[in-house]
């Protein structure tokens, strides 16, 4: 334990270190990895219970949504929007949990895979609250905290790195709290063996839940601070394809291991980047990303049943 409250204690240091020797480029960016970093969190902790979502992109787009029109129609300040963002997402994903969390496996994987795809066409749909395909513009409104202004000492990008990575130094305090705790030792119990963990008593469904519903309020966090961050909210900003990605993110850090994050958030923002494949590019202009994606998919479905069960040795 002490080991590992060192390892906190540098990265926070590294943390208050970096916008102070990076551009601010380099700076806001490290700001989107921030938040990347908090929806691959929520992602580990539901994959404590054995469980893997492909629709956490979704609900990271419900909460950036959630922001963006409490801000735009409702006069509330961005920051304030970020609690109410994570309970959205949290309280959708309990009651999209309760039927999809009744299938096993992969089945429960092409279940939310299949939310990550319709997502997309809701806010076209219903564009007279989330602005159709033009999306919902933040630049400049008067519920913007510091934006393009900077704040005291800080720069503007300065500014959106300070708040989104000290929420997200409080999102891994709260996961490693919960997978440390009595909660997180039941979901290890439901992941090993469903049949001991009923037998002791565990309400299996329960927790499964509840540790879906905890995995969505981390994306709706996730998703606040990308729309304050990047000022504008849209809908081909949230393909199908940051779904896989983030799970992509997930794998990296060693699926299921909240210390892996970091690296996982990491990747998947400058590699993606590096091969042309970001993840706001339009799904229906997406070209060779949707193959690439498509064989992500197919390994992933491999991979992760494997993954499971080399963290349940």
């Amino acid at each position: 334990m002490t080991a590992k409250l060192w390892t906190v204690f540098a990265g926070v240091v590294l943390l208050a270190v970096l916008p102070f020797v990076l551009s601010e480029f380099r700076t806001v960016q490290l700001a989107t990895v921030g938040a990347y970093f908090i929806a691959i969190l929520g992602l580990d902790v539901l994959a404590a219970s054995g469980q893997i979502s492909l629709g956490q992109g979704a609900f990271v787009a419900i909460g950036a949504y959630t922001t963006a029109i409490l801000m735009t129609d409702h006069g509330v300040q961005d920051v304030k929007t970020i609690p109410v963002a994570a309970a959205v997402a949290g309280g959708i994903g309990l009651v999209l949990g309760v039927p999809a969390l009744r299938l096993p496996g992969l089945y429960l994987a092409l279940t939310t895979f299949g939310i990550a795809v319709v997502f997309p066409t809701i806010p076209r749909k219903f564009d007279h609250f989330t602005g159709g395909s033009s999306g919902i513009d933040l630049l400049g409104r008067p519920t913007e905290t510091w934006h393009g202004k900077g704040f005291w000492f800080l720069t503007n990008g300065a500014w959106l790195y300070a708040l989104t990575w000290t929420i997200a130094v409080l999102c891994f305090v709260l996961a490693w709290w919960l997978v440390e705790s009595r909660f997180g030792q039941s979901l290890r119990a439901i992941r090993d063996s469903e049949l001991a963990a009923a037998a002791s008593g565990l309400h299996r469904s329960a927790y499964k839940v509840v540790a879906f519903g905890i995995s969505t309020a981390f994306a709706g966090v996730a998703g606040a601070l990308l729309a304050i961050n990047v000022a504008e909210v849209r809908p081909g900003a949230f393909p199908v394809q940051l779904s896989l990605l983030l799970v992509v993110g997930a794998v990296v850090g060693l699926f299921g291991s909240i210390w892996g994050a970091g690296l996982g958030a990491l990747v998947i923002v400058f590699l993606p980047g590096t091969v042309g494949l970001l993840p706001n590019v339009d799904v229906g202009h997406a070209g060779p990303a949707t193959f690439f994606f498509g064989v992500v998919l197919i390994v992933l479905m491999l991979a992760v049943p494997l993954a499971l069960r080399v963290r349940r040795g």
